[in-house]
């Protein structure tokens, strides 16, 4: 799409916070800085809201220490660092259930931010997400709860809004891709996905890294589908409505 270009008088303190953005590396020059904001600010798009899918027997992950803190406290503050003021998380009750409802009580007492925990009665990640549905609005962030990243959130969140699409999942690289989730792309578009093929039928190195930004699109998508892995990723891929963004930085499956 063909840009304008146009001159603007910005307060200076304005300007500072503009170019910390830029110097953090979420955006590469203030022109790209200053679209993004006010194209947030124009359609009300800038994420408040972000659901952790917890799987019951994985809340013993959520309580193992990362760098002197819990995984769940490193995530809340990854979250929290991005603008993120109201978190979801959805599990099922585990024997670890109540130590990790504790830390929850713990986080959001510490970081004075909304959390609430949904239990969830029946398997499946896409049951999952649909539990939030009335809880969230506009577009929001979608992770795995067992996993520790630091990367550029600000920059999947720009991929999604250009887009214009139902989803947008970050990716990796990896040499193993029948492991993972294994997207096809077409330029940015995943245009096929499997979830954890047999190495013969990989298709390409590119894996779903576990987060995700949907819009409220994604709700038609669950209707009918317990897994978003298997059934909802390559519905939205065979219907165009699913973009890929490379990601970088800090990753750790807390599994491996």
């Amino acid at each position: 799409m063909p840009k304008e270009k146009i001159a603007i008088a910005i307060d200076e303190s304005l300007l500072r916070m503009i170019d910390a953005k830029v110097d953090s590396r979420a955006f590469p020059s203030r022109s790209q800085a200053i679209e993004f904001l006010l194209r947030s600010a124009m359609q009300d798009e800038l994420l408040k809201s972000a659901v952790l899918l917890l799987k019951g027997e994985h809340q013993a992950y959520s309580l193992k220490k990362i760098k002197g803190e819990s995984l769940l406290s490193s995530q809340v503050s990854f979250l929290k660092a991005n603008g993120i003021k109201d978190i979801h998380i959805v599990t099922q009750k585990s024997k670890f259930y109540k130590e990790f409802l504790d830390e929850v009580d713990k986080i959001r007492h510490k970081n004075g931010i909304h959390m609430l925990v949904h239990e969830q009665k029946s398997s499946g990640t896409a049951n999952a997400l649909a539990l939030v549905k009335n809880y969230v609005s506009g577009n929001f962030i979608a992770m795995s709860a067992d996993l520790h990243m630091r990367l550029n959130l600000m920059a999947l969140v720009k991929k999604h809004l250009d887009a214009g699409k139902t989803a947008t999942m970050g990716l990796m690289m990896r040499s193993e891709p029948a492991q993972f989730g294994n997207a096809v792309l077409d330029g940015d578009l995943i245009v096929d996905f499997q979830e954890k093929p047999k190495q013969s039928e990989s298709k390409s190195y590119a894996v779903n890294a576990g987060i995700y930004i949907f819009s409220q699109g994604i709700f038609d998508f669950l209707r009918s589908a317990s897994s978003l892995e298997r059934d909802v990723f390559p519905r939205l891929a065979k219907k165009g409505e699913l973009v890929g963004h490379f990601t970088r930085g800090e990753y750790r499956h807390m599994e491996e």
